[in-house]
């Protein structure tokens, strides 16, 4: 959704299927889709490789797809993202981190993000005396579906298309409409080039 604020027509790519997906979207393994067309691509690979939330008798057992994407997105020779939690970080080619807070959300939600070809620097710092909304990880958003309050959680990501297991997930559209726009000015520019 951000991206389409930003002023990007979407498309969506997943091996799984996104019956609340609002745009355009391919069933279909993101790591062999074809790429031709687009001006720009955003890949949020699987976390729990690098999720310090997943347990370590099972970190070794999930795919780490980073730099895979990384290959396949800099092979396309255009603008690309690569999203994911904390602990992939060090996977990330200069990422930077953005936080719900930064953008007046309740939310403390880390992501780092790597951004081809730009530097980019996270726009403000995070607030962190702002008492956050939780939302629940995947894992326990089926045990606590009772517990929760999901509007809090919908106002708190900007987003209110998603059930309360894919919101557990997401990112807030504020990120990836902040990078959009930074993403289209350097597309727009080279044009002019």
């Amino acid at each position: 959704m951000g991206y389409h604020r930003a002023g990007f027509d979407v498309v969506g790519v997943d091996i799984k299927p996104q019956p609340h997906y609002p745009f355009k979207f391919h069933q279909a393994d993101a790591l062999t889709y074809p790429l031709e067309g687009f001006d720009a691509y955003h890949a949020s690979p699987p976390c729990q490789a690098y999720s310090e939330a997943t347990p370590i008798t099972t970190k070794s057992t999930h795919p780490k797809l980073i730099k895979i994407m990384h290959n396949i997105f800099i092979g396309t020779g255009k603008p690309y993202v690569i999203e994911n939690v904390e602990g992939a970080r060090w996977y990330l080619e200069n990422p930077i981190m953005l936080c719900g807070t930064m953008f007046g959300l309740k939310l403390w939600r880390h992501r780092w993000f790597e951004v081809y070809p730009i530097y980019m620097l996270s726009p403000f710092t995070c607030n962190h005396k702002v008492k956050p909304v939780t939302i629940n990880p995947p894992a326990n958003a089926r045990k606590s579906q009772g517990k929760r309050d999901f509007n809090k959680e919908q106002i708190s990501m900007g987003i209110d298309w998603m059930d309360k297991i894919e919101i557990a997930q997401a990112i807030p559209p504020a990120y990836t409409e902040y990078i959009g726009r930074c993403l289209i000015a350097k597309i727009i520019s080279e044009e002019c080039d």
